[in-house]
């Protein structure tokens, strides 16, 4: 019987790129809605950016731009980065858009006619020096319960206790460095007390939560009276202001989570279908991604504007651990902090896909990527193991078919058959390291039959082409199988199987069947093996990174480049306007036949108008990076014919030559055609 299945991921902030820590959980909830998807069932996978509050409006300030153009750039920075781990959404969002404004008033509403609001002065932390009331994430100091040093204002990462800011011990602002000073101004609040019976009977019955997170709950919170919610900040903030309370904005942690909602809205629009579907209707399956610093959030409050707006009620909130590299939290100066993009330039994300889901359970038990482990895991089992099945058969049958009628294997694929049973129950309860484990052991029956039968033998005596074929048939039957079985975690792998074998993969219950009588492609390689070199060199560029962000105003500069190529004679502002400088963008770029040094740029200056470039950079650049990056050209350059062609200005670059060359581009926000003065 098919479902209709809502999943949600955590919303990313807005302030900040994707790093390896953020992927655990959306690679998780990609693989179980991937899985659902390949059992038939309609599965939703909804997110959006969190764009509000006071660390967005702080540095659109110090960057001199507004928030919204802030937000829209790491909109596109997140997509990227999501897009190229294979992450698929249905729907991605944001929490600054008109339908999460509409639904905010709407749960607002609700909260305020059922007698759950109230009004109250709060004495809170300013920062005299940004000129902001400080957000709980926005103070740091020592824990008032367990006296951690370094703690955030909201909750102890150590003891895991939750507190205001204003209990911190030695608090400092993280925006500006400067002592807070307490000011007080009025606050409204979600007296959540009120649904206290409701919240025990939702997070302690049924199979909404993990037991250690209902037994956390009534163990910390649930025994005691509910802490009232603070859900608004006074101006300046950057968020919604409130209809009903001029002046005043919700919290971002009250809009966030809406937005769950809201992308739910915007894919229903493009969709023509209504929202109550989804989000008040008891035939669809609800189901939160979340990290455990977010359980009270996402176990107290969000049920709470749930039940009183009228909304369904999550089926069940997945929480897990967080990532450890090498046994430690993530750390900057040991350049194990690594951005997703830094991993992106160096590995292959099947191997992270991979990796992460041989250790995720369905427990909140953190995760440790052993860097030697994860190089030596993926270069077993995926190398190794599953894809050595393909390459050991297909390229002996290329261009040939399949065997028209499935030969005698002696029951492997039957007995594959039933464990897939098995597997999708694992995926079910989000118990991937154990499908993994099922399904490495099954490839290494695999390629025991392939290692027992020798294809590469059979190959080299005509008379047994027929046996030959046979063997091959079983063997990459056995490795679409096991494809099948992995598909929610390597979907490009799939792809590859796909193309290799002519048949698209789509159903689980293609794993059932074996596949006869198709053609079957050349083969070539669908995955390489991890060199440690790779990882040493993205530990060395997040450690660069590390030291690029702390590196202290203090420089010394070599004197060399001036005594390389000293200053120029002085020359008036007259002579220097003569120089037309303007901000061009690489169109198209090509390597220019004959010449060493020269390659051929295509500059757009805006509009029409274009220059035909030949710039010695050919040591330094290839062309395909160039392309769409902007650069300061001389765009009144008299043309020079060559033998190449005309050459209609000069990019503008430092450094000695050869492999030293520095193109020169740019602020963000500049545009082509825009003049250097």
């Amino acid at each position: 019987m098919s479902r209709r299945i809502l999943v949600t991921a955590a919303l990313p902030y807005a302030n900040g790129h994707i790093h390896i820590g953020h992927l655990v959980e959306y690679v998780q909830a990609d693989i179980w809605v991937r899985f659902q998807k390949l059992r038939g069932h309609q599965c939703l996978y909804i997110c959006a950016d969190d764009t509000h509050g006071t660390a967005i409006m702080i540095r659109a300030r110090q960057e001199g731009r507004s928030e919204e153009d802030l937000i829209q750039e790491m909109r596109g920075a997140h997509l990227q980065d999501f897009s190229d781990f294979q992450i698929e959404f249905d729907n991605y969002g944001s929490t600054n858009s008109l339908e999460n404004k509409e639904l905010c008033s709407r749960i607002w509403v609700a909260l305020r006619d059922a007698g759950l609001v109230t009004e109250r002065d709060v004495t809170q932390l300013y920062d005299p020096q940004a000129e902001v009331f400080l957000a709980d994430r926005f103070v740091k100091g020592t824990c008032p319960v367990c006296k951690a040093e370094d703690q955030y204002g909201d909750n102890c990462e150590v003891c895991s206790s939750t507190y205001s800011p204003g209990e911190l011990i030695n608090p400092r602002s993280t925006i500006s460095g400067a002592t807070p000073e307490v000011r007080t101004a009025p606050h409204l609040f979600v007296t959540i007390e009120k649904m206290h019976e409701f919240l025990e009977q939702w997070t302690q019955e049924g199979n909404h939560l993990q037991p250690e997170v209902r037994n956390y709950l009534s163990g910390q919170f649930l025994k005691e009276p509910l802490r009232d919610w603070d859900v608004s900040r006074p101006a300046p903030y950057f968020g919604f202001e409130i209809p009903d309370a001029p002046g005043h904005y919700w919290y971002v942690w009250f809009d966030a989570p809406i937005g769950y909602i809201a992308s739910t809205w915007q894919w229903c629009k493009v969709q023509d279908e209504g929202l109550s579907k989804y989000w008040q209707s008891s035939d669809t399956e609800i189901h939160h991604f979340i990290g455990k610093d977010i359980t009270y959030f996402h176990t107290l409050f969000w049920p709470t504007m749930l039940k009183v707006a009228g909304f369904h009620l999550p089926t069940k909130v997945n929480i897990h651990g967080f990532l450890n590299v090498n046994g430690t939290k993530m750390s900057k100066s040991r350049g194990t902090f690594i951005m997703a993009r830094t991993y992106l330039n160096h590995l292959d994300p099947a191997c992270f896909r991979y990796y992460i889901a041989s250790k995720l359970s369905d427990g909140l038990d953190d995760i440790d990527l052993n860097l030697t482990e994860f190089i030596d895991k993926v270069n077993a089992d995926l190398v190794g193991k599953l894809v050595n099945i393909a390459s050991r058969t297909a390229k002996f049958i290329a261009g040939n078919s399949l065997s028209e009628n499935y030969p005698d294997d002696g029951g492997l694929y039957a007995q594959a058959a039933e464990v897939g049973d098995r597997i999708a129950e694992q995926y079910e309860n989000r118990q991937y390291s154990a499908a993994m484990r099922e399904i490495m052991q099954l490839a290494e029956v695999a390629n025991k039959f392939i290692e027992d039968h020798q294809p590469w033998v059979l190959k080299k005596d005509p008379e047994q082409a027929g046996r030959l074929q046979d063997v091959c048939t079983i063997g990459l039957n056995l490795f679409r199988q096991l494809i099948i079985y992995i598909q929610p975690v390597l979907p490009e792998l799939a792809r590859l199987t796909s193309e290799l074998l002519g048949e698209e993969l789509v159903s689980w219950d293609q794993s059932k069947t074996p596949l006869t009588g198709t053609t079957v492609q050349k083969y070539s390689h669908m995955m390489k093996r991890i060199e440690k070199e790779q990882v040493d060199s993205m530990i060395e560029e997040s450690r660069e990174d590390a030291t690029q962000e702390q590196a202290p105003q203090e420089w010394s500069e070599s004197a060399q480049p001036l005594l390389d190529e000293p200053l120029a004679d002085e020359c008036e502002i007259d002579d220097f306007v003569k120089v037309d400088l303007r901000v061009a963008r690489i169109v198209a770029a090509n390597h220019v036949e004959g010449a060493d040094k020269l390659l051929q740029l295509t500059l757009s200056l805006g509009g029409d108008a274009s220059r035909n470039v030949f710039a010695g950079i050919k040591s330094a650049y290839q062309p395909e990076d160039l392309i769409g990056r902007l650069v300061i050209c001389v765009a009144n350059l008299k043309p020079r014919k060559m033998r190449f062609g005309l050459s209609e200005g000069m990019v503008c670059a430092s450094g000695p030559g050869g492999k030293e060359v520095f193109l020169l581009s740019p602020d963000s926000g500049a545009q082509p055609g825009q003049r250097v003065h």
